[in-house]
């Protein structure tokens, strides 16, 4: 017993290592700023695929016609993915000039398509009018700035990727809270790792990209066959096409919020969406730091269950428990500063061993089993 307590502490120092990079590389990240300008010419194309959102696609289409970005440089592209309730409808009532339906059913062959939101997007990049792409989802909303910064990045560095903060906002449930802080440390092992350039994170809820990059590294073409990977895999693919153009945009303007999960089930199975991508990454240094990660929680969650049969495996994930919370501490209260939810920090020790449960169950469920995602079942 002791002596696998002594390799978990090998794995204990070198976790410390790996999250004060994180945290390093976090608080390292230029923050964006605007240039005053009088004329603006970047035209924007965004993309939002959408399927049985008739809750939220209002809220997020008029956050969009609410930009500070000139409207006429803005194109707006709704992929109706399949909506079987009031999508269509809602959007088609806004009879905006820069609002462009397009119906998904009308132009794929549902019998070869393995991942709907990448054939929307691919679709809505064909008929787009923009150089500049940028995607978010049906149920999140755009901060009044939101484009204005993302084209301000793209313009200073002619970026050919941008990565950008996605916010949880918080209902105060366990739930919320829970999903906030596991998704805070995610947004912050985003922006750490295209500041160090491995490129393992993002998110599709807030991406830019340049068109003709799109269109050089043939959109999906190789990774289609997976059911996500819109974001992350996409990002690679033009990472090996263009090493420096690839950036994150570090400003609360570029910030899109989104609703949490309304159920633990809900939950669950987008996490289990998100982690079935594990093994697909060409960048084998993102899979074996997954895969140490995964292993040292499963060993911490060996000595809690092991702690029921004997009090010194109990101690000694005590030891390990606070151990892992204190060094994860400052990264992610760093993070949640930004994102303006420090007080969430109250409740980060208390939630770690449920956190353990999670990352351990999520990682399995994420290869040997099935999800349901948007009224659809998916297999792995």
């Amino acid at each position: 017993m002791y002596i696998f307590f002594y390799i978990v502490l090998f794995f204990l120092v070198a976790y410390g290592i790996l999250i004060d990079y994180y945290r390093s590389a976090w608080e390292n990240i230029p923050p964006l700023q605007i240039v005053a300008r009088i004329n603006h010419e970047t035209i924007v194309t965004i993309i939002i695929p959408a399927r049985n959102e008739e809750k939220n696609i209002a809220n997020c289409i008029q956050s969009i016609l609410q930009q500070s970005y000139p409207l006429q440089l803005i194109e707006l592209i709704v992929v109706n993915d399949h909506s079987t309730d009031r999508t269509e409808e809602i959007i088609k009532k806004f009879h905006h000039p820069s609002i462009k339906l397009i119906n998904l059913q009308e132009h794929i062959d549902d019998t070869k398509v393995y991942s709907y939101k990448k054939k929307a997007i691919e679709t809505a990049i064909a008929q787009s009018l923009g150089e500049l792409i940028i995607t978010t989802d049906a149920d999140c909303i755009a901060s009044h700035n939101w484009v204005e910064y993302m084209v301000e990045l793209y313009d200073q560095q002619n970026a050919a990727f941008i990565a950008a903060p996605v916010k949880i906002n918080d209902n105060h449930s366990l739930l919320s809270i829970f999903q906030c802080l596991d998704f805070i440390t995610l947004q912050g092992i985003t922006g750490a790792s295209v500041q160090k350039k491995m490129y393992s994170l993002c998110n599709g809820a807030n991406l830019a990209y340049q068109k003709k990059a799109f269109q050089e590294v043939e959109g999906f073409s190789g990774i289609d066959s997976i059911a996500s990977g819109d974001d992350m895999l996409l990002m690679y693919k033009i990472y090996k096409k263009f090493p420096d153009k690839i950036y994150f945009a570090k400003s609360q303007d570029a910030i899109i919020n989104t609703e949490p999960m309304t159920n633990w089930k809900s939950f669950f199975h987008q996490r289990i969406r998100w982690s079935s991508k594990a093994d697909k990454y060409e960048d084998r240094r993102v899979f074996w730091t997954l895969l140490a990660v995964y292993f040292f929680n499963l060993s911490i969650l060996f000595f809690l269950i092991a702690g029921f049969f004997n009090i010194n495996s109990l101690l000694l994930f005590l030891i390990l428990i606070i151990t892992k919370t204190i060094i994860e501490f400052p990264f992610v209260y760093s993070v949640a500063d930004f994102f303006g939810q420090k007080y969430l920090m109250n409740y980060f020790f208390f939630l770690q061993p449920l956190h353990l449960f999670y990352i351990v169950v999520i990682g399995a469920l994420g290869k040997f089993t099935t999800y349901q995602w948007k009224e659809r079942k998916i297999k792995l």
